[in-house]
């Protein structure tokens, strides 16, 4: 073979992975960062990803997120560009401790995670403020990922941030939780042993911001030209600015300045995120904003040093602190590549359960089965006694984030009821601190469509359910939500997905507790019995709204 047709082969070869990757790429319907101009709007992902973390691995980012009480946990998502992003593995399948995670944990569990490659591994530091700081690791991050070591543990310890010195030595960067620790709003370093599975003493606070800077948190720990880097949000979630401290000296004293702030942009509370570099030499900063319902929702700002400090977004007024940019040039990554995002709607025909899901709590096995035949089987699952009401600290909810401001989800669903038992149910929910939703019910032999809603679930708010017609037998219903901006929904039925009957008045979607809004399916029941029912979904699709 000579070289000339060797290197045609070579090209032909790259050029049909690439075909391959674009066919395969999902562009959502609802919401697309990419304008196919060059150019993007923000946010890149209209989604909850919260304290987004991300990385460059040579032409690879990676990006890591909260994902508190859900199952699987930590969220792994990759791009070529910084601005098209996929779902492609959970760090975590099931959250630990084991035993306290099956059953519903509002607003515990994994906190604000870091990511880091260090010598041909990838690793995981994230927190649980009740137990402490884990680190899990993988040389592929699509892979499995080891058991969670606890590495840091005590209460109130958060968002931690491995770093690798130069000088062999090793540190973690972390912050505190006022809610365990009682104490918050400074910054802190401990020394990780070289296996970076243990700390080697209780660290030392490198930065207090009460008078300045309160509440700030979310360190991420760089070195660059001989400073060391303390990126860091303050002021809070939803009013805060992106702090950056530098200092000679690993353990300070730290000099401070605003790098990002909300100024005259619409985009609130921008910080909390990732300095990422392209292979081009461009610099990139990935954060989040707080928007209510629909969670913490993810930012892509240009950034550039200037006197060894960051600017953040664009200067416009405000010397050395830049403003968020709505659209903006792509980064310069060297190719180009097509729209992609994560996948939202679903058409259950894979025996793997999609990676836009997650349950409420860690799956006991006996939950779903995912099924090539183009159906999901959800089996309905006893709900706990003591909340039998409330739909909110039911474990087995198959839930997906919010994917833009507006959109319709509609699901063919039907309930095959158990022949011993009746109070089955098949629902379709959108979960927050308020809920609502249709579900399906069998009662003395028939099926029933019901509307069910609550308000303040989490502080002992209970269900009022209305009827809303008699189903003729067990055949399929469609239920259907359409959310529009304000996170305003409302409810339409059909059994022949043709002709749909609006329900009951609009509901105002609300966050849960440090997560956004959720749509999800479930199936329940509330007795004790030797088998069980089960809800068959032929599909969930989300669109957008006429």
């Amino acid at each position: 073979m000579n070289k000339k047709y060797l290197l045609l082969s070579i090209l032909f070869y790259a050029l049909f992975c690439e075909y391959l990757q674009a066919q395969k790429a999902h562009v959502s319907s609802v919401w697309s960062a990419d304008q196919g101009n060059g150019t993007y709007k923000n946010p890149i992902l209209h989604a909850d990803y919260s304290d987004p973390d991300a990385i460059r691995v040579g032409e690879d980012y990676y990006m890591v997120a909260s994902s508190f009480n859900h199952a699987p946990g930590l969220p792994l998502l990759h791009s070529k560009d910084l601005v098209n992003w996929e779902i492609i593995n959970h760090v975590l399948p099931r959250q630990v401790p084991l035993e306290v995670f099956t059953a519903v944990q509002h607003g515990n569990g994994v906190w604000a995670p870091a990511i880091r490659f260090h010598k041909g591994s990838f690793y995981v530091y994230y927190p649980d403020p009740d137990y402490g700081i884990y680190m899990t690791k993988t040389t592929d991050p699509k892979g499995k990922w080891s058991e969670p070591v606890l590495v840091f543990q005590g209460k109130g310890l958060i968002d931690p941030c491995p770093f690798w010195d130069d000088d062999g030595n090793n540190y973690l960067a972390f912050a505190y939780a006022g809610s365990r620790a009682g104490l918050k709003s400074v910054l802190a370093i401990a020394q990780l042993n070289p296996q970076g599975t243990k700390v080697l003493d209780r660290g030392q606070i490198v930065y207090d911001g009460h008078e300045l800077d309160p509440t700030i948190e979310g360190p991420k720990l760089h070195k660059r030209n001989g400073y060391y880097y303390l990126f860091a949000p303050a002021g809070g979630v939803s009013t805060g600015w992106q702090l950056v401290l530098r200092s000679k000296n690993i353990y300070g004293p730290y000099e401070r300045r605003v790098v990002m702030e909300q100024g005259s942009s619409p985009t609130n509370g921008p910080h909390q995120g990732a300095w990422v570099d392209t292979q081009t030499g461009e610099d990139w900063f990935i954060h989040f904003q707080d928007k209510e319902a629909y969670g913490r929702i993810v930012h892509l700002q240009p950034m550039k040093w200037e006197s060894d400090w960051p600017v953040i977004g664009l200067e416009r007024g405000k010397k050395g602190t830049g403003e968020p940019v709505l659209s903006y040039k792509k980064p310069n990554v060297g190719k180009t590549y097509p729209p992609q995002n994560p996948a939202e709607s679903d058409e259950f025909d894979s025996v793997q359960l999609g990676l836009q899901w997650q349950w409420q709590a860690n799956p006991d096995g006996t939950w779903l089965m995912p099924s090539s035949q183009g159906n999901l089987i959800l089996y309905t699952k006893q709900t706990p006694s003591a909340q039998g009401t409330n739909l909110l600290d039911v474990p087995n909810i198959l839930t997906q984030k919010f994917p833009a401001e507006s959109f319709r989800a509609t699901t063919k669903i039907q309930l095959v009821g158990s022949d011993k038992i009746d109070e089955e149910r098949a629902g379709f929910a959108i979960i927050g601190e308020d809920y609502s939703q249709l579900y399906i019910k069998s009662e003395k032999g028939k099926q029933a469509l019901y509307y069910g809603s609550c308000k303040n679930g989490l502080t002992g708010g209970t269900e009022s359910a209305n009827l809303i017609a008699s189903l003729p037998g067990e055949g399929y219903v469609y239920l259907r939500v359409e959310v529009r901006p304000g996170g305003i929904c409302n409810w339409f039925y059909s059994t022949d997905d043709k002709k749909y009957k609006r329900v009951g008045e609009a509901f105002t979607a609300r966050a849960g507790k440090w997560i956004g809004a959720t749509v999800g399916l479930y199936a329940s029941r509330d007795m004790t019995i030797n088998d069980s029912g089960y809800a068959k979904v032929d599909w969930f699709h989300v669109e957008p709204l006429n």
